[in-house]
């Protein structure tokens, strides 16, 4: 018996947070619930910052003895490319959505949406394989530990997915907290960085002849400098990894707190501070990424880096043990392992802030997906699924976490570059045109050297893909508009038969003359019965943008050749703005009101795919099934006619 009552204090936990309101979800605050700028970088840079955990030894598989130059035109490109990019995304999308919002004002329709879809799958890959390549990496140094490698080698899996779940479980119990968190993980993890770095500095400066053997390796393996700054050139985009903390950076904007005369329309406080966490943590990044590339490429043998070295995904660990002895290097291991696992956290706020804004709105994803804790549930098993098919591989992973970082900074820098453009800002536009252009070549040679990601971020978008429509399928019968207004002249007409029996005509518009509306009079009155003295009302829908799910309703009222009384709507369907105009009136009036349709000629199966790509098709059925699902009870259903 106690089943019953367990289960909706249960759904309301896990639906806890839920609005109606479409773009708008439980997690995004308001200015004054937010946290200082250098708070929320300490989220963003969880997966910013826990990078240098695996990045230098990445770079060294990569570019070799040339690692530290790679590195450099990496960071040139990270303050001169990736900053400007971000810092003017921050400017054009305050609430956290990125670059796709920008660029979905530049699409409607269908193709709009499917644009959409396809970034999201980016977003997806980006952001999911930071929560499993994070879990993974904290995984081995877990693992390499000379204190617990025999213990749990063979394990990593399981670890893993424990990693994973616990990371789900502090988002289902609530995300106050890790704020806070993040800023003493990130406190820690950079403070035991400095050190590490800094005794690596020591060691180079102190034994002259490791920087003598390592000019003398690259002048042997590649000539004279022009050569050397060729090939970095080449391959530093397969050190892409070292971009990612932008998109996170844009993706958790709405905790950053902002002015009080902050507006929703433009939060100049929460800009403000997002550009400094954006700059600062770039210049942090900037400085660690290449004093990390250097000691560890001079001082750390080139066969540990490999698959089975001890520097393999933990080089600056590797240095930790080393040079610090293993009680430091433990220390290092455990501040390493935690900000790893907790790097998740701020791809999880992104994906929480970034699809619940798109898919509900588009009618591609369930109600509750506005909800937190549901989705956070969802995000989590996938992860699982991640886990297992890459085997907690961090290796294997790269691919797909630099595609997805890469396409969605290419397409932030498409976006801006846009947007200058139509602000009129030559200069700008010509500077982001060369950033993007840079980002297209990374891109491209990221796509061509390791393929695997991008069939990875395909599964992403076809799995989004085939959700989303079935989603939308499923639900293409909901009622899917938010409000009715209707202006005065409307409200007149309504009143006018509120006394009498209510009847509606739905008229497709087309010339609109004089006998257009005589004659439908005439053929509804004589295929219905209806008494020749009984008033109608005309009521007509322009179908918008059909690709829209979720919208409000405007019915505008107008007398036409001086008899003729016509409500005019404009939706994103025909029969769904039809049945919430019904729904309205018999609300408003207490009487359930009548509407008169015309049978549809045409294959049935053909018009319901008009309906659901176009708004349109047969429109008679689906208004009353539509009235249907939205009042369960029979006897309060408004009457729909077809003759």
């Amino acid at each position: 018996m106690a089943t019953p009552a367990r289960t909706p204090r249960l759904r309301a936990w896990m639906l806890e947070g839920l609005t109606d309101r479409p773009g708008q979800h439980a997690q995004t605050g308001t200015a004054h619930e937010g946290r200082p700028w250098w708070r929320v970088m300490c989220l963003t840079g969880l997966d910013y910052f826990s990078t240098l955990g695996y990045q230098p030894g990445i770079a060294a598989l990569a570019a070799g003895l040339l690692s530290p130059l790679a590195t450099i035109v990496l960071v040139v490109l990270t303050l001169f490319g990736a900053l400007p990019v971000y810092r003017r995304v921050a400017e054009e999308s305050p609430h956290g959505e990125g670059s796709i919002a920008m660029l979905e004002r530049l699409l409607s329709f269908w193709k709009g949406k499917l644009f959409v879809l396809t970034l999201l799958g980016f977003a997806a890959t980006d952001f999911l394989i930071t929560i499993t390549l994070s879990a993974a990496d904290a995984t081995a140094h877990l693992v390499e530990n000379p204190h617990l490698t025999d213990t749990l080698h063979g394990h990593e899996v399981p670890i893993t997915l424990l990693m994973i779940a616990l990371l789900g479980a502090v988002f289902l119990k609530g995300f106050s907290e890790a704020i806070g968190v993040a800023v003493v993980l990130v406190a820690t993890y950079l403070g035991l960085n400095v050190v590490v770095v800094a005794v690596g500095l020591w060691q180079v400066a102190t034994e002259p002849h490791v920087v003598a053997d390592w000019t003398q390796a690259l002048t042997a393996e590649h000539g004279n400098p022009f050569m050397m700054i060729a090939i970095a050139l080449v391959v530093f985009p397969k050190l892409a990894l070292g971009l990612s903390g932008f998109e996170t950076g844009v993706a958790v904007m709405p905790h950053v707190h902002g002015d009080p005369d902050d507006t929703g329309a433009r939060p100049a406080g929460r800009i403000r501070g997002t550009k400094k966490l954006l700059t600062t943590a770039a210049v942090i990044m900037s400085v660690f990424l290449i004093c990390s590339s250097f000691v560890t490429t001079l001082l750390i043998p080139a066969d540990e880096f490999k698959a089975g070295g001890e520097a393999n995904g933990r080089a600056l660990a590797y240095l930790a043990h080393e040079h610090l002895g293993s009680a430091f290097g433990t220390v290092y291991d455990v501040s390493t392992i935690l900000i790893l696992w907790f790097a998740g956290s701020s791809a999880m706020a992104g994906l929480l802030n970034l699809m619940p804004r798109y898919l509900p709105r588009y009618g591609m994803a369930p109600h509750w997906a506005r909800a937190l804790r549901p989705m956070v549930i969802v995000f989590t098993l996938v992860a699982f699924l991640v886990t297992w098919l890459f085997d907690a591989d961090v290796d294997a992973q790269g691919g797909a976490y630099a595609t997805g970082v890469l396409v969605l900074i290419t397409s932030a820098a498409v976006a801006v570059t846009i947007a200058a453009k139509r602000a009129g800002e030559r200069g700008w536009t010509i500077g982001f045109g060369i950033i993007s252009a840079v980002f297209v070549y990374t891109t491209a040679v990221n796509v061509v050297e390791r393929p695997d990601g991008v069939k990875i971020g395909a599964c992403f978008i076809a799995g989004i893909m085939a959700l989303s429509l079935l989603s939308r399928l499923a639900r293409v019968f909901e009622l899917r508009v938010t409000h009715v207004e209707l202006d005065d002249m409307a409200q007149r007409f309504v009143r006018d038969t509120a006394n009498r029996t209510i009847r509606f005509i739905a008229n497709e518009p087309d010339r609109r003359d004089k006998a257009e509306y005589r004659d439908k009079v005439e053929q509804i009155r004589e295929d219905n019965d209806i008494p020749p003295g009984d008033d109608v009302l005309f009521v007509e829908v322009t179908v918008l943008d059909p690709s829209e799910f979720e919208s409000g309703l405007k019915v505008r009222g107008e007398v036409l050749h001086d008899r003729y009384r016509v409500l005019t709507l404009e939706s994103s369907t025909v029969p769904n703005a039809l049945a919430a105009l019904l729904l309205h009136v018999r609300d408003d009036t207490g009487q359930r009101p009548h509407i008169y349709f015309e049978w549809t000629e045409g294959n049935p199966m053909a018009n319901f795919l008009r309906f659901f790509l176009f708004g349109q098709g047969e429109v008679a059925p689906v208004t009353r099934e539509v009235i249907r699902a939205a009042e369960p009870d029979r006897a309060r259903r408004p009457h729909v006619h077809a003759g």
